[in-house]
């Protein structure tokens, strides 16, 4: 193999994930960084951004390290 077939490789492997999605596992979470709270995203109602129970700030969602994509 050459050099552009380990690139490419390499890079389809960057954007498969095998368990995402699978055992009710998280895609992320939402969070307060003002008071460190998280709610992972299987807790919540995903069409609505959760407020922060502690200082009911709106929370900002971040993708778990093991989903790829945007989380645009």
């Amino acid at each position: 193999m050459g050099l552009l077939g380990t690139i490419v490789d390499t890079f389809e492997a960057s954007t498969e994930s095998p368990n995402r999605g699978k055992n009710n596992q998280s895609r992320g979470a939402y969070w307060c960084h003002d008071c460190d709270e998280r709610i992972p995203t299987s807790d919540t109602d995903e069409t609505t951004t959760p407020n922060c129970p502690e200082c009911d700030a709106e929370m900002t969602l971040e993708r778990s390290p093991s989903s790829t994509g945007c989380a645009c």
